[in-house]
């Protein structure tokens, strides 16, 4: 993440890489409980409040093989 004149806040793109890697896991345990054995076409949207603070939501079609 970078500020509109090039600097990068460290702490932020910290805690955005944390917090995908978080949702990630949340996934992949999702998908365990219903018996899949992975996900596909994973996907990340970013939203920002109001108030500054941001969301990230993943999503992805978890499939059973064969």
């Amino acid at each position: 993440m970078r500020l509109i004149i090039g600097w990068e806040v460290t702490e932020y793109t910290n805690l955005l890489t944390e917090s995908r890697v978080q949702a990630i896991d949340r996934m992949s345990k999702q998908a365990e409980e219903t018996g899949a054995d992975g996900v596909i076409g994973v996907r990340f949207e970013n939203a920002a409040g109001k108030n500054g603070e941001s969301q990230i939501l993943a999503y992805g079609t978890a499939v059973k093989l064969k």
